[in-house]
This record gives structure tokens, sequence and C-alpha cells, in this order.
């Protein structure tokens, strides 16, 4: 699944292409995502210029005058750019056509993404309301962290992966940037001291900036908007290599499984 890497790496490959330019058209080829594609989107955007994008979470942002474009890549969704028109191939949902022959297209395999629209405010949008703090911002920080995380039996794993704590630390990330501040996944989350939760706030912005600098890990279908893959799982401590030596001790990597998702930790370096 692209997680907040991929999505950022996305959006800034798209941005300098799209900001300030006009829709010619707007081709809805399946509306069947997770969501309907609204119908009415060709009529909403012919003619509208593209004002800013933006990413809050994993979702993508196109502003316009009149409203905002929520784009969602699901499972195994893709953008990419096409400077001319080309055959739509299997999978390819959704077009968005610019004045200038630039064109946004929508691959999706599984269509668990998402192509909505919103009129108004759009972190009023019911997907974005309760949407905790972006975790490369200010606010997101040690003693935010301590904080949300007092009195919280539940494993400090899948606390790291709700939305409601913090925005986009998916699983990739949240088994990586606990690697890096040696805290154990299955540690209950009240357990953490302000000082590990000040070291686990900074590893999270570690490894998600280092995973946008390699832009995202490709996993399965993921490509950025130029078609290229991401190189961080080229770098991973633990995501992935379970029974191999750790890279720094030469332990053996641990799994197990949390919640839906597998947790990949070193016994000797996290506590």
């Amino acid at each position: 699944m692209p997680e907040l890497p991929e999505v950022e790496t996305t959006l800034r490959g798209l941005a300098p292409h799209l900001t300030g330019q006009t829709v010619r058209n707007v081709i809805i080829r399946d509306p069947r995502l997770r969501w309907p594609i609204p119908a009415e989107l060709p009529a909403l955007l012919r003619g509208q210029i593209v004002r800013r994008l933006w990413r809050r979470a994993k979702y993508l942002l196109i502003g316009f005058d009149h409203g905002t474009l929520i784009l969602h890549l699901g499972m195994s969704g893709s953008l990419r750019l096409l400077t001319s028109p080309q055959p739509a191939q299997p999978h390819e949902h959704f077009d968005l056509v610019l004045r200038n022959g630039t064109i946004m297209r929508l691959r999706d395999p599984r269509r668990f993404g998402a192509v909505l629209w919103h009129e108004g405010d759009v972190c009023a949008h019911p997907l974005l309301a309760a949407l905790g703090p972006e975790p490369l911002e200010e606010g997101f920080d040690g003693d935010y962290l301590y904080e949300a995380t007092r009195r919280r039996k539940a494993a400090i794993k899948p606390v790291l992966m709700d939305n409601h704590v913090v925005v986009g630390v998916g699983n990739i990330y949240a088994n990586e940037a606990l690697f890096r501040a040696g805290i154990r996944p299955q540690l209950a989350a009240g357990k953490l001291s302000r000082t590990r939760c000040t070291l686990l706030s900074a590893t999270v912005k570690e490894v998600l900036d280092a995973a946008i600098r390699k832009g995202g890990s490709s996993l399965r279908d993921y490509v950025d908007s130029d078609g290229r893959p991401g190189y961080f799982q080229q770098d991973y401590f633990v995501y992935g290599r379970s029974s191999e030596p750790c890279r720094r001790c030469g332990t053996a990597i641990r799994q197990l499984r949390q919640g839906q998702r597998t947790s990949f930790w070193c016994p000797h370096c996290q506590k």
C-alpha cells in the first residue's frame, strides 16, 4: 500500500506540472472505486484552474476556486503524468486532462482508491476531520507523543499507526522507526517515558524524511508520477527481514502478528 512517503513523492512530482494549469476535460472510465467517482466531475472541473496541491495524511488534495479534489491511492494505486494522449491500459480509471496537453492518469488495479469532490473546507470532510497531526510538522514531538500515549495499554506499534494519534505512519515506517529508537513493537504505549517518546518522534521524522528522499518504497505496484519505483526498501533494517541477521548486532530478526499487520524487530537492539 502506498504510504505517506509515496504520496509525498507523488505530490512533489505532480505539483509543478498541475499548479496554475486549466482543466480541459475529465475522463471517467470506471467509477467503481472504493466510493464511486462523482459523475458530475467533468462538468465541475472543465475550464477550472488548479490553484494548489497538498497532502493530508495519505490523501492527495487538488484545490480549485470552488472546491477540492480528494485522491487516495488505496492498496495499489498510482498517478502518472503523460505529456500526450496514450491509449488507456487496464485498470486506468480516471484522467485529469489539462489544456496544455498534460494528463494526470490514475491506475488502480484493486480499486480501493478514491476520487472524491468536496466544496468548502476540505479539512471538514468526514475522511479528514478526525485525523491527528502530521508527523513531519512541529506539532508532532516528544511532548505530544508522551501525552497521547498516557494510560494506553495497547502496544506502541499499532498506536503509532493510529491516524487519530498521528497520520501516515504505515506498517513499513512504524517498524523502521521503532528499530531506530530501540523500542520493541509490543511494548505498551503507556510505559514509554518522555525521553523515549522524544526519541521515537525524532526517528519517525528521520525515517519518513529518508524514505521521501529515496522516492518511497516500491512494494508490488508503486511508481511515482514519472513511472519510477522508490528505493527506500534497500535501506530497511527490520521490515521484511525475518530470520535475517540484524544489520547492527547480527541477531536474527523476529516477527509477530499485531492486529492485521506483521511486525519485525531485533530482540537485542529493541527493548
